[in-house]
């Protein structure tokens, strides 16, 4: 049987290529300090929402409330929402993502081309971000219909189940040591699911969340902001998922410097998504000030693949107010400044 961190050689389900993501040293200080990323982008769809998205699934089969010729219904910016089109295409479901502008284009393309049926909570081609309009639609359209099920990843407890192997992945991979877990907070599976489960495996590390400015989980002025995704907008409920009992720091990153990072990473060979930006960033800026010998590992959840028409695309930031040479060329300096001659992968 292959090991955690080994990959079946053949397999006859997409899903089972769900894991196994490689770590990447991104930069390290002289005094042995390093950033290490998880990325997740070596998922199927390119991101690590298919690890709940299999999860919540599993779960709604486990409990009888979705059988065969049932159907999938999701409030989504999109990686959800590519996810579940996998798992249902392979078990034989029907797969409704309720959906807005706010999301990546090419998200949405990917869902439809996935066989996914697309109902805009909002289709007057604004770029609000509506989640809780989104969430209260899918709620309804499940409502009392049989072998119909409402997925509700924001609440659901199996998403940050879904994320439990990583947690195991990290600790084989780095033999538990580990310092600091960063990563997004959205729906707060991702790190809150990692995070709990690494905590019964490795006592004492940190756990940083990142949310966009504007966003509400860590107090603040509510906004819009941009990066997809990710963060709680003003009007929705911080999901159920959040756990700020482990998550030991709250950070904000803005949109600008949040793509500002991507678009500098992606000069070393590597893209990333917005989000992942955000985390990026707030980890460069810590890593030099870190205790000698610390481990930080960063939780990529998507690629830049699907930014193309967006964080990559300089008439979409600059119509927006967002691009910004100057801070580009700071993380270009950092990444100089902290990268070793080569990449290194663990």
């Amino acid at each position: 049987m292959p090991g955690a961190l080994q990959r079946p050689a053949v397999v006859s389900r997409l899903s089972e290529l769900i894991g196994h993501t490689p770590l990447l040293e991104l930069a390290a200080t002289d005094t042995g300090s390093r950033l290490l990323l998880k990325l997740e982008m070596f998922n199927p769809t390119g991101t690590a929402k298919i690890r709940m998205a299999r999860a919540m699934v599993d779960a709604a089969e486990a409990a009888g409330e979705l059988r065969a010729g049932g159907r999938i219904i999701e409030s989504t910016s999109g990686n959800t929402g590519l996810g579940l089109s996998v798992i249902a295409a392979e078990r034989g479901y029907t797969f409704t993502a309720v959906v807005d502008h706010h999301a990546a284009p090419d998200k949405l393309r990917g869902m439809r081309a996935l066989g996914t049926e697309l109902v805009y909570v909002v289709d007057d081609g604004t770029e609000e971000l509506a989640t809780a309009a989104r969430e209260e639609l899918a709620e309804n359209m499940a409502r009392g219909q049989d072998n119909t099920v409402f997925t509700e990843q924001h609440n659901n407890p199996a998403n940050g189940v879904g994320y439990h192997p990583v947690a195991h992945e990290l600790n084989e991979a780095l033999d538990g040591r580990i310092d600091i877990l960063i990563g997004a907070v959205g729906t707060g599976g991702a790190l809150c699911g990692t995070g709990r489960e690494l905590s019964r495996l490795i006592p004492g590390f940190t756990v940083i969340g990142v949310e966009p400015e504007g966003s509400i989980a860590f107090g603040g002025p509510a906004h819009d902001y941009h990066q997809s995704g990710t963060g709680t907008p003003e009007g929705a409920e911080i999901g159920a998922l959040v756990d700020f009992d482990l998550i030991d720091e709250g950070v904000k990153v803005g949109d600008i410097q949040a793509f500002a990072t991507c678009r500098a990473v992606a000069r070393t060979g590597l893209l990333i998504g917005g989000s992942a930006g955000g985390v990026v960033h707030e980890a460069l800026t810590r890593l030099a000030d870190l205790p000698p010998g610390t481990t930080m590992v960063a939780l990529i959840n998507d690629g830049g693949e699907k930014y193309m028409d967006t964080v990559f695309n300089d008439d979409w930031m600059s119509e927006r107010d967002l691009l910004s040479p100057a801070t580009e060329r700071e993380i270009d300096e950092l990444l100089t400044k902290l990268r070793r001659n080569r990449w290194t992968t663990c």
